[in-house]
């Protein structure tokens, strides 16, 4: 009953909101759209989408139809281009997502020797889903996952790379610059500054701050790592990074990292891809390749 053509035409018109739009897009008449559905819904007895002015809307039966399509079109689309692949002979892509903001420094390490060692693999590193990039893996947007947070599923298989620790990044004119570790209630005055994610998937909050019931005076957010720590030595705040990252920082910044705590955060690198496609040669030598890169603390 349902075809393929059903899946692509109720995500077009998701997309564009408008048949023109959406007949454009698939390179499709608008009559043929209209009558491929109204077939549809002969078939199944309800409508999929109403006229709304010069837009559409999806029905309820239209909504359940596209977010079929949402998780099914990626998986057709990736299938093919392995098909397309093979056919030409070639080894294939490796699409990357990339939940830890500072990792590219590591992953530069890793891409290296890789492509040397795979000359006929495509390479892409994805930082569009730079947090939150499990929903592009499961729906084949992508091949790996590099994230310190796994969020486990069924699918999917996490493989643990690299050690660090997470450690508190202070400007050295700070009064807590003075010691090694920092608690949780020393923190009330201070300004602290993350990345554009959830608090409760941020170890400063979940791992120090929150435990202790105790919190910041100001939470800002700031994308670019390069920017947050120059926030930081000039002294407008405080963060929280890898003990690596930071020292390469230090060279240069007036910065210094601090223990979180009396036993401090240690955290790992993940690298997650699908269950069923870890066994593929270039997806299992990328797997070895992270676990030989370190970085030093």
């Amino acid at each position: 009953m349902l075809d393929r053509i059903h899946l692509e035409i109720l995500n077009a018109i998701k997309q564009h909101g408008t048949l023109t739009k959406a007949a454009d897009a698939l390179y499709l008449s608008q009559s043929a759209l209209s009558h491929s559905i109204k077939k549809l819904e002969g078939q199944i007895g309800t409508q999929i989408w109403k006229k709304d002015g010069r837009s559409l809307r999806l029905t309820a039966a239209g909504e359940r139809i596209q977010t079929l399509a949402n998780r099914v079109l990626p998986q057709f689309s990736h299938t093919e281009l392995q098909l397309e692949q093979i056919a030409k002979g070639e080894m294939g892509a490796l699409r990357i997502g990339m939940e830890c903001h500072p990792c590219y420094q590591w992953l530069l390490k890793v891409i290296e020797p890789y492509l040397q060692q795979w000359p006929d693999i495509d390479m892409d590193v994805k930082q569009a889903f730079q947090f939150g990039a499990l929903g592009a893996l499961l729906s084949y947007e992508i091949d790996v996952l590099i994230t310190p947070d796994p969020l486990f599923k069924l699918q999917i298989e996490y493989i643990p790379v690299f050690d660090y620790e997470h450690r508190l990044v202070v400007p050295l004119s700070h009064p807590l610059a003075k010691g090694g570790q920092v608690m949780p209630e020393q923190l009330s005055g201070d300004v602290l500054f993350t990345y554009p994610v959830e608090p409760q998937r941020l170890d400063i909050f979940s791992q120090f701050l929150t435990p202790a019931k105790c919190s910041v005076k100001k939470h800002k957010i700031i994308e670019t790592t390069e920017i947050m720590l120059q926030m930081v030595a000039a002294g407008r705040g405080i963060c929280a990074l890898p003990g690596w990252l930071v020292d390469e920082h230090a060279k240069t910044l007036p910065i210094k990292s601090l223990r979180l705590g009396e036993q401090g955060i240690n955290k790992q690198i993940y690298v997650g891809v699908r269950k069923d496609e870890k066994q593929i040669d270039y997806l299992r030598d990328f797997i070895a390749q992270a676990k030989k890169v370190r970085l030093q603390e």
